[in-house]
């Protein structure tokens, strides 16, 4: 039903969603996901009974919680989507208030990476605190800012371009800019996951290096996660621009998808300009 419906008999501009089980099950696939990937960073905190399982599984075990999380995201989003071509249930107001909830997603997610920035500060502020007095610490060889990573942030903020240019696309109801626009997008967001995974498999340090390495992989690699969940939202955009279900009025998921992947983009220019570029120690590889 469109709208609400009260003793009165008047009707409000909003509609009270059906009973979902996708809450549930996101929860179910976040604690799986963060269960395998406590254990296999730290299997000892399980005790010396299953740490040697843990450690022969390997990275596998992470597998079961990231394949839970793209299953909630399939059913989720389908189920959003489902909502918002049945007539009279996205309402102006509704809208309104999936904006504001994007909105502050969003500000959660700013939260989410100020933490790995205030790690970073602070060690390079308070150098003492670190295993050698310096920051990087001394004999860790950080990467060549002007290398891979600007290669990587001229790819990302042309794709910033690219998904613009598809939003004013959809508005001047041009459909083949908004596809065009959108495809282009998608495969620069596939690009930056490849070469950000080839960086890594070219790093002078691992994980277990020491402080400077524990905070470089888990701030570039939670925004990498981020970039192929961008990538996979705007790759949901694009199939349902190919299908004509956004009009110049009515765009909201597309808009979300535009709002986080800009929200990705700035993230890594951050990244750029502190971790990779201001901070890197004199001796760097190309």
């Amino acid at each position: 039903m469109a709208s609400t419906s009260h003793g009165t008999g008047m009707k409000t501009p909003y509609h009270l969603v059906e009973p979902s089980p996708w809450p549930l099950v996101g929860s179910i696939a976040a604690l799986v996901l963060s269960f395998g990937t406590i254990s296999f960073l730290h299997p000892s905190v399980f005790g010396p009974g299953l740490e040697p399982l843990l450690k022969a599984l390997g990275p596998w075990k992470i597998l079961a919680g990231i394949g839970l999380v793209l299953f909630t995201m399939f059913g989720w989003w389908g189920a959003v989507v489902k909502e918002s071509g049945t007539p009279g249930l996205h309402s102006p107001v509704v809208r309104l208030g999936l904006r504001y909830g994007m909105f502050l997603f969003i500000a959660s997610e700013v939260m989410f990476f100020v933490a790995f920035f205030w790690s970073f500060f602070h060690f390079a502020l308070y150098p003492e605190h670190t295993e050698t007095g310096m920051w990087p610490p001394k004999a860790v060889v950080t990467f060549n800012a002007w290398g891979l990573p600007f290669l990587n942030t001229v790819i990302l903020l042309t794709s910033g371009t690219t998904v613009t240019w598809a939003h004013h696309a959809l508005l001047e109801g041009n459909r083949s800019g908004l596809i065009w626009g959108l495809l282009l997008t998608v495969l620069l967001g596939v690009i930056f996951t490849v070469l950000q995974a080839f960086e890594y498999s070219h790093a002078p340090f691992s994980f277990k290096d020491g402080i400077y390495p524990s905070v470089f992989f888990m701030a570039t690699g939670f925004h990498g996660f981020h970039v192929i969940v961008g990538t996979i939202f705007l790759a949901v955009c694009l199939v349902r621009a190919i299908k004509g279900q956004f009009t110049p009025e009515k765009h909201f998921g597309f808009e979300a998808a535009a709002w986080y992947w800009h929200f990705v983009d700035v993230v890594w220019l951050f990244l750029f300009a502190v971790i990779y570029w201001w901070y890197a120690a004199a001796v760097t590889i190309g």
